[in-house]
């Protein structure tokens, strides 16, 4: 039995893990509804936790109350093990784990009888001595079936969740003597060494009635009526926000509900503007819940809404139509919410659409007005759609169906005010079939991508985070899980093997083998190592040769060639975050790339199960080692503006450069290296994503990665990468190089933890001046100061539109460097004392002080206004050998430089 223990970093993690959307449960008003019962286990750990992100206590199984019971036998234990370290899930309760390859039951007892949300936390982790491959299980509570021989490794890589899975269950729970909740996980049979995994537990209380409706509810295109009661379970597969952001659960009104946003973008329009149909937020309106309860959902749900635009003849002919895969078989609730909120829509009648339900007709005559009673009134509407499928496609013929709702102008009614249809917000809930079970397949296992890319041809089915619920895919029927089995355990078998096969098996250098086996490699810009020469280079990894060490593993300063070629050599740890699928993409980016920028990739290894990459030796090390550790001594200011320029030139080679649009997605001061000449280069890749440059698509949907402090708030929220994803963690590099501090200070105040919002809020207030390097302070002079401090403030802003791209990034910093060095020639011309004088007489700019900066005459920082002539795309990178020996340098007209770059 291992206990996990929890540092004082996985106390901030959470914290971190959603402070790009600045979310403080501190502050916000009571919830308009309190849970009676508010259940939260950290299953594999002891203790309690307070979670200071959702002001919950979570309580360990660990001899507690909560420990589960098993079945008295010899060796029949579960095993406590601490998750591995991963760059998203740090939080509770992924940190910890129960894992068994015995049935083991949780029982909840002393429970208030009524209607609880009963939610399961997997992370599919390579626990130590477990094989995520084998982690098939079922799950049953309350007399219902909820998984059935669930993998959860397979359901997290075909979502595209890729490395959390979170499920939300409804039941009742009955009034009896002593009420109570039985939760049981029991290894799957078929599967050998099958063992059966829980991270977290949670259940929570729900309004009577909430989702259970005993008046009855009529299924689409029959006269049935159903009423769920409380001897039905749900499963909630898809909770929309629709035309609006995600709400995380404490945004919710107190059942710590998550609606997403995403998958709403994945909505149809046909020929419709997607951009068109969102209607702009109306957070000013009062809204009156007059027909259903304000707990239903968050405000925020109906104050934001899609429509179809204000074009009575496309209106008219087209349907605003949305696609969710659902597994067939089953039954659903589908509830609609609305709210008329724009104006001129006030009278029964202005406005009436049609709805349809899996392209059956729900509603003929919609009026949200008539539902409701008026404008800002919330209500929503709930239907029931059946899934079965006809006996003639044959069992298990198509596991996954699609659920469409679609919404149309009602193309006969001419007399309605407006042409148009609207939605505010939508949750599907699965019922539990005849024998009690709401268990569908496990989906297939998605075809290996190395580019882990979207389609630009077709839209996608809509996919959520770890927030939420699915599987996307097409299921597989029960009798394929065994060999869905021997596949991943074929791959994890083969992974030596295929890693190995890159290099064309042990031999130095790629061979032909290495393109008959697929793989992606180039031959001419690729070594292969074997272990035996990276032994010898490393001394055997002797520890006096290591250089550096991180959770990935450690590095070491090797020689090459008898001793001629310094070398940096990775290791990566076996239960490094940093697995295969990174070790890949590092090799295969870096393959590709060539660039003075670039930190590059001299070769590999991968003999003996081992992940070694060999790269140029760095000698200075990473930016960080000179912006806040004591030991090595201050940069000037200068210096740190040509590795910010430099830096700035390899990622934005990276974006519009080379063969494919390249987004880093972990930029970060200590992935800066510098080397003996201090020309700063862009390392690590292996969470690197890539696309064509011709792809229609401007975002790639893929899981939230990157490191605290430096992550784009847009891309948590939509979990829609694009290059400004970059962008914005340049610019906390930016600040970092400014203020001298890293970017996430855990032991600093709740205002000062994150780096990017206290310089945000400083640049506001007007006290920037007060958080910038000491060392700095009387070294820059003001119009320099001024252009880096916008560059950074823009690149930093929360809406990815209006941050710079690379290319301006570039032009920017350039700029700052000139105005610098300009300054300069004007204090050796002017004399020391001249230049003191003038800075005692002259007013500083909003926000910096006197002290900290020198005074210059006029000189314009406009992007648009100064003079300067900006060199295209072409200009300043290429894809050829050119690219190697540097940029081609910009011209600045708008100031006094003879000399130039």
């Amino acid at each position: 039995m291992m206990k996990p223990i929890l540092s004082t970093y996985l106390y901030f993690s959470l914290f971190m893990h959603m402070i790009v959307v600045t979310i403080f449960v501190a502050g916000n008003s009571p919830p308009i509804y309190k849970p009676v019962e508010d259940i939260t286990v950290n299953c594999g750990s002891s203790g309690t936790i307070f979670n200071d992100h959702d002001q919950r206590t979570w309580t360990g199984d660990i001899y507690s109350k909560f420990s589960p019971l098993e079945p008295q036998a010899v060796g029949n234990t579960s095993i406590f093990k601490e998750a591995p370290h991963s760059y998203t899930v740090l939080q509770v309760p992924y940190t910890t784990a129960r894992l068994s390859h015995f049935e083991f039951t949780y029982r909840f007892f002393n429970l208030t009888p009524g209607q609880k949300f009963v939610r399961l936390y997997f992370y599919p982790a390579s626990y130590p001595d477990f094989d995520p491959s084998k982690a098939f299980f079922s799950v049953k509570a309350g007399g219902f079936t909820l998984l059935h021989d669930f993998n959860a490794s397979v359901t997290a890589a075909a979502s595209g969740l890729e490395e959390t899975v979170y499920r939300e269950f409804c039941m009742n729970i009955e009034e009896e003597e002593e009420p109570s909740l039985s939760i049981t996980f029991t290894p799957s049979r078929a599967i050998q060494d099958a063992y059966a995994f829980i991270n977290g537990i949670e259940i929570v209380s729900m309004p009577v009635n909430l989702y259970y409706t005993p008046r009855g509810i009529q299924y689409v295109g029959t006269e049935n009526i159903f009423r769920i009661e409380n001897n039905t379970a749900l499963e909630a597969v898809y909770r929309i926000n629709v035309g609006g952001s995600e709400l995380f659960f404490d945004k919710d009104t107190g059942m710590y509900r998550n609606w997403n946003a995403y998958g709403d973008e994945q909505i149809h329009l046909e020929e419709l503007s997607l951009d068109r149909s969102v209607l702009p937020q109306n957070d000013s309106i009062q809204l009156h819940f007059a027909k259903i309860p304000e707990y239903s959902a968050p405000k925020e749900v109906y104050q934001t809404a899609r429509a179809m635009g204000n074009d009575t003849a496309i209106n008219k002919s087209y349907n605003l139509t949305w696609q969710f895969p659902v597994d067939s078989n089953f039954n659903y609730l589908v509830r609609l919410h609305f709210c008329e909120f724009q104006a001129g829509i006030w009278e029964i009648g202005d406005q009436v659409f049609l709805i349809y339900l899996h392209n059956i007709p729900a509603e003929t005559t919609a009026d949200i007005i008539e539902w409701s009673g008026g404008n800002g009134f919330p209500i929503y509407r709930d239907y029931l759609v059946s899934m079965q499928l006809p006996s003639s496609t044959g069992t298990g013929s198509k596991a996954k169906v699609n659920l469409t709702i679609a919404l149309q102008a009602n193309p006969h009614d001419w007399r309605t005010l407006i042409s148009d249809a609207m939605l505010n917000g939508l949750e599907i809930f699965k019922l539990n079939n005849s024998e009690g079970n709401l268990a569908g397949p496990n989906p297939d296992p998605p075809p290996m991508d190395p580019t882990n890319t979207t389609s630009s041809s077709g839209p996608e089915k809509p996919k959520l985070r770890n927030t939420h619920l699915l599987a996307i895919v097409a299921g597989v029927v029960p009798t394929t899980i065994a060999l869905l089995s021997v596949l991943w355990l074929f791959l994890g078998f083969r992974r030596r093997q295929k890693l190995k096969d890159y290099g064309g098996g042990s031999t130095r250098g790629a061979t032909n083998s290495t393109k008959s086996r697929g793989s992606s490699l180039p031959s001419n810009l690729c070594h292969y190592f074997s272990l035996a020469e990276i032994k010898d280079a490393t001394r055997n990894f002797s520890e006096i040769c290591i250089i550096g060490r991180g959770g990935f593993g450690n590095v070491y300063k090797g020689y090459l060639d008898g001793a001629a070629t310094p070398v940096a050599i990775k290791r990566l740890k076996p239960e490094s975050s940093q697995g295969a699928h990174e070790f890949k993409t590092e090799i295969e980016m870096l393959s590709h790339l060539r660039h003075r920028h670039l930190v590059s990739l001299i070769g590999y290894c991968a003999d003996e199960g081992e992940m070694i990459l060999v790269y140029d030796m760095m000698d200075r090390g990473a930016l960080s080692d000179y912006l806040y550790h004591k030991d090595n001594p201050s940069l000037p200011w200068e210096q740190r503006l040509e590795i910010c320029i430099g830096a700035a030139r390899g990622l934005h080679y990276l974006h519009t450069s080379a063969q494919y649009t390249i987004i880093h997605r972990d930029v970060k001061s200590t992935n800066i290296l510098l080397d003996e000449k201090w020309v700063a280069k862009v390392s690590d890749f292996g969470l690197s994503k890539m696309g064509t440059t011709s792809m229609s698509k401007t975002h790639i949907s893929t899981m939230v990665k990157g490191s605290f402090g430096y992550l784009d708030p847009e891309y948590y929220r939509r979990n829609q990468l694009t290059e400004k994803s970059d962008v914005y963690s340049f610019g906390v590099v930016l600040c970092e190089v400014l203020c001298g501090r890293p970017a996430f200070l855990r032991t600093a105040g709740k205002k000062q933890m994150s780096l990017a919002e206290w310089a945000k809020s400083c640049h506001r207030e007007g006290t920037l001046d007060q958080i910038i390097d000491p060392s700095l302070k009387g070294k820059i002079g003001k119009a320099c100061l001024n252009k880096f401090v916008e560059m950074a403030i823009s690149c930093i802003h929360d809406n990815g539109i209006q941050r710079p791209s690379m290319n301006d990034v570039v032009w920017g910093l350039e700029y700052a460097l000139q105005l610098h060095q300009k300054a300069e020639r004007d204090l050796d011309f002017k004399g020391e004392d001249e230049v003191a004088l003038m800075n005692d007489n002259d007013a500083a700019p909003a926000g910096f002080s006197t002290s900290c900066c020198w005074e210059e005459e006029e000189t314009s920082n406009s992007l648009n206004s100064s003079g300067l002539t900006k060199l295209s795309s072409s200009d300043q990178n290429s894809t050829t050998n050119e690219s190697i020996k540097g940029m081609s340098r910009i011209v600045f007209s708008g100031i006094n430089d003879t000399d130039g770059r």
